[in-house]
Order: structure tokens, then C-alpha cells, then sequence
């Protein structure tokens, strides 16, 4: 008879908040209202300097653009509903630690305790990496990608860029790095649910290059400049993921390893015993 696997006696002793189904979708309607209620009090002042927003946003452009070259509008409401538009996204992305908040506030009863301490560091963590990769993206991306886009214009050309194209293709390339600097998260979080092995990752770090390549090649645009600026730090993202792994999950590898020590033990007992 095999020995029942080893249980965690502090999530054995402590109780988990309980309700019905009920009362859980009256939680999250709660929850929901007060992160949509935040977005808009953000976005109230962001919108009153809209146009100061879509300056800043179109910086890394207009610095390299020829001299007297300026962005274009090709619609009529382009002018009002773009900056308006770039402004409810900033508001989201302001607001986004309170919006976590609230969802963090829904899940957090049905955590145990250690899982709550494992959760919290990765839930700051996500936001800080967000915040990095936008601003990676911003101060170090677009003036080299821009400044390589407007140098290799053909002779006789002159690069006039759409405002609302614009604003959607760095809104795009803003997301793809801001996610893009969550893989350590996402890594700490395959090791520690036992989905992937951190032996696995280390081992496969090859693989992992090329993959890196390829997927920057698809997200960001056809130039060798932004590729590389997205692959590299990907592949150092994925070698911090492995570290963060190692500590965080700590814990939870050694007690997997323990347990199936004592399964291979007692496995290796039953076969003595026949």
C-alpha cells in the first residue's frame, strides 16, 4: 500500500473563506466597478492634456524626422479622437496597480497563506516588469528604431507618418515589451504549478535563443535594429526567470523532491517485499 503523499499542514489547518456562487459574481461585479470607476477618474485629467500626451508619445519621431516634416492627419476627427484615445490608455496603464489590486482583493480569500506570500511578490513584480518594458521600449526602442526608419528613407521621399497609425503601432510595440519583460513571472510560475522543470529550462536554453529571434522577428517591424532590441533582452529575461524560479519556488521544489523520494522508496519497498 503506497504511503498518501506528504500534505502541507498549514494548508490543512487553515480555513478558506467560503460562498456561493452568488455571492462570488456580487464580489466580482464589486470589484469590477471599482477598477472601471478608478480608469475613468484617471483618465478625467489625462484627457484635459491629451494633446500634451500624444506630444510626448510622438517625441521619439519628431526628433529624427527631416527638418520642417511633421506628423499627418488623414481623417477628419482624427485630431480630437487620437489624443483622447492615447489618454484613456494612459489612464489604464496609471491605474493598472489599483485594478490588480481588485482582482488580487477577489482571488486572494480562496489562497492559503503561503501561497498568498508566494502570490504578492510576483503581483508587484508583474507591475514593476510592465512599467519596465514600456519604458524600455520608449527611451531606448523608438530612437533607434525611428532614427533607422527615417535613414534609410529612399532619395526623393519624404516620410510623413498618419498620427493614428502611429499612436497604434507603438501602442502595439508598448504591449509586446511590456509583456515581454513579464517571462520571469511567467517562468516562476510553470516551475512552481510543476508544469515545466527548471532543469528543463536550463537545458533547453538554445532552443530558447532561436525561439526569441523568431518571435521578435514576427512582433516588431522588419529591421534588424528592433528585432535584436526585443531578442536580447527576451533571452536575459528568460535567464532572470530561471533565478527568480530557483528562489521563489525554493519550497515547493524541495517538497515535490521529498514526495517523490518517498514514492520512489516506498515503490522500491513493494518490489523488495514481492
Amino acid at each position: 500500500m503506497r504511503p498518501r503523499p506528504m500534505a502541507n499542514p498549514e494548508s490543512e489547518r487553515e480555513p478558506l473563506a467560503e460562498g456561493t456562487l452568488i455571492s462570488h459574481l456580487l464580489e466580482l461585479r464589486t470589484r469590477l466597478m471599482r477598477a472601471l470607476i478608478a480608469v475613468l477618474l484617471v483618465a478625467l485629467p489625462c484627457m484635459g492634456y491629451a494633446n500634451e500626451l500624444f506630444g510626448f508619445i510622438a517625441r521619439p519621431l519628431l526628433k529624427v524626422l527631416p527638418k520642417g516634416a511633421s506628423l499627418i492627419s488623414t481623417s477628419v476627427t482624427a485630431p480630437l479622437l487620437t489624443p483622447f484615445k492615447l489618454a484613456f490608455y494612459v489612464a489604464l496603464i496609471i491605474a493598472m496597480p489599483y485594478v490588480l489590486f481588485q482582482l488580487w482583493s477577489f482571488v486572494a480569500p480562496g489562497l492559503y497563506r503561503h501561497e498568498k506570500r508566494f502570490a504578492m511578490p510576483l503581483l508587484i513584480s508583474s507591475i514593476v516588469l510592465f512599467y519596465a518594458g514600456v519604458s524600455f521600449a520608449y527611451f531606448i526602442v523608438f530612437p533607434l528604431m525611428f532614427a533607422f526608419f527615417t535613414a534609410t528613407t529612399p532619395t526623393g521621399v519624404q516620410m510623413m507618418a498618419d498620427m493614428t497609425q502611429y499612436l497604434d503601432f507603438v501602442l502595439v510595440l508598448f504591449v509586446a515589451f511590456g509583456l515581454m519583460f513579464e517571462i520571469p513571472v511567467a517562468i516562476v510560475l510553470l516551475v512552481w504549478t510543476g508544469l515545466v522543470k527548471i532543469e528543463t529550462l536550463r537545458k533547453n536554453r538554445g532552443y530558447v535563443l532561436i525561439a526569441v529571434f523568431i518571435q521578435a522577428a514576427v512582433i516588431t517591424p522588419p529591421d534588424v535594429i528592433s528585432q535584436t532590441m526585443m531578442a536580447l533582452p527576451m533571452y536575459a529575461l528568460y535567464e532572470v526567470g530561471i533565478v527568480m524560479a530557483g528562489i521563489l519556488a525554493k519550497r515547493k521544489l524541495a517538497e515535490r523532491a521529498a514526495a517523490a523520494a518517498a514514492e520512489a522508496a516506498a515503490e522500491a519497498e513493494a518490489d523488495a517485499s514481492h
